[in-house]
């Protein structure tokens, strides 16, 4: 038994390197700790911080310019010096060709926060569309992006996506028969709206020739159902020609809405090679006067883009007849070209000359007039001056005076 035991231990001990390795570290060990009582405590190491990587473009930018260096001071540069400057070759070798940038005054951020994706979320839900995507709009990342729901707008366009006519300045999809209408989009754009507790909504719609009444009695009863609804809820309707047809003009306008705009776009030289050719100068102008006339106190309004090679006598000239049928309000803005098949860009045009025709304008007669690069048809300043004037023609003051009006719609 006695050999037994000792052949077993003997086959399961540790070789003898590995249990002297092990004695030793273990006496090391001990050692260690028995000298780490006998010592005071070592205080813990300060922490290095790791210092930032010098990139080249440090470097570069510790060199003076060359202004700097050739000794000449830096003069501010005029708004046609710099946009003279802003030009690029694009294109293969042999085939380039020269592009303008886009001025400073033009380029806003891309939208991304909570009051965007909910707006967003809410029209995928009920199958609503907008213009302010399907047009492209520049101001979506303002509009959307208020910072309360109260504050935050968006444009419901009406009768579907897709557009009967093609104008050469929209980015709206055309076709000459389009989808049915939903016969549900009034009852959805009312609830929409209700949820949003917004003051003052727009809405606007594609043109829909295929249809009898143009999509007269639709607009109707989406403006009954938001009404309906939100009784002290401000609407503006941003409508078609509907070819031309003042019944359904008048129609539209008795719907109860209190707003009624309908856009010239451009000059009359200018309509021909810019708009579709069913639209036309002169029934535009008939449009805002048989509204006007149809409801006395009802507010019109019209937008013009510049930026389209529009001389100046011509524009003297269509802010004249919006004056003669009494339209109320005219907003200016830069034609943003949406893509290369669309008419190009003419000029870009500065902001001191978007102020100067919004003071010619004012002393034209309008009751208000929206001018800037990035004002559209349906800009926030301009809707709340309108909201302000509508809302003390009821007997309600919503602002201490009208200069707080003016300076809350400033442009």
């Amino acid at each position: 038994m006695a050999a037994v035991a000792t052949r077993f231990r003997c086959l399961n001990a540790p070789p003898l390197r590995q249990a002297s390795r092990s004695f030793l570290s273990a006496s090391s060990t001990s050692s260690t700790s028995s000298r780490s009582f006998a010592t005071i405590e070592a205080s813990p190491p300060e922490p290095v911080t790791k210092r930032r990587p010098t990139y080249f473009k440090d470097k570069l930018n510790t060199v003076p310019s060359f202004t700097e260096f050739v000794g000449v001071k830096d003069e501010a540069l005029t708004p046609e010096d710099a946009l003279e400057l802003r030009t690029a070759m694009v294109g293969p070798a042999g085939k380039q060709k020269q592009i303008t940038r886009l001025p400073s005054w033009l380029k806003t951020p891309i939208p991304d926060n909570s009051n965007y994706k909910k707006i967003k979320k809410d029209l995928r839900g009920l199958n609503l569309h907008t213009v302010c995507e399907e047009a492209r709009c520049p101001n979506i990342s303002d509009c959307w992006g208020g910072s309360d729901a109260s504050a935050a707008t968006a444009t419901i366009m009406l009768m579907g996506d897709t557009c009967t006519r093609g104008c050469r300045f929209c980015s709206v999809k055309t076709n000459r028969a389009p989808a049915p209408l939903d016969a549900h989009e009034p009852e959805h754009t009312a609830e929409a709206l209700a949820r949003w507790g917004l003051g003052y909504v727009v809405l606007t719609a594609v043109d829909r020739d295929d249809l009898p009444d143009g999509g007269a009695r639709h607009w109707t009863e989406t403006i009954m159902k938001i009404k309906q609804k939100k009784p002290d809820m401000l609407v503006e309707a941003l409508t078609g020609d509907f070819e031309g047809n003042l019944e359904m003009v008048n129609m539209v306008a008795k719907s109860g809405l209190d707003v009624y705009a309908h856009n010239m776009e451009t000059t009359e030289g200018l309509t021909p090679y810019v708009r579709d050719r069913r639209a036309k100068y002169r029934q535009s102008l008939t449009v805002l006067d048989a509204a006007k006339k149809a409801t006395p106190g009802l507010i019109t309004k019209t937008s013009i883009m510049l930026g389209l090679g529009e001389q100046e006598d011509e524009l003297w000239q269509t802010l004249k007849d919006l004056r003669a049928v009494d339209v109320d309000v005219v907003t200016f803005g830069q034609y943003m070209r949406p893509t290369k098949r669309h008419m190009k860009v003419e000029e870009y045009v500065t902001p001191e000359t978007f102020e100067l025709w919004r003071q010619r304008a004012l002393d034209l007669g309008f009751l208000y007039c929206a001018s800037g690069p990035l004002v559209r048809s349906s800009y926030k300043a301009g809707e709340a001056f309108i909201e302000n004037v509508l809302k003390k023609r009821n007997g309600v003051t919503i602002l201490a005076d009208e200069a707080t009006g003016m300076e809350k719609a400033v442009v």
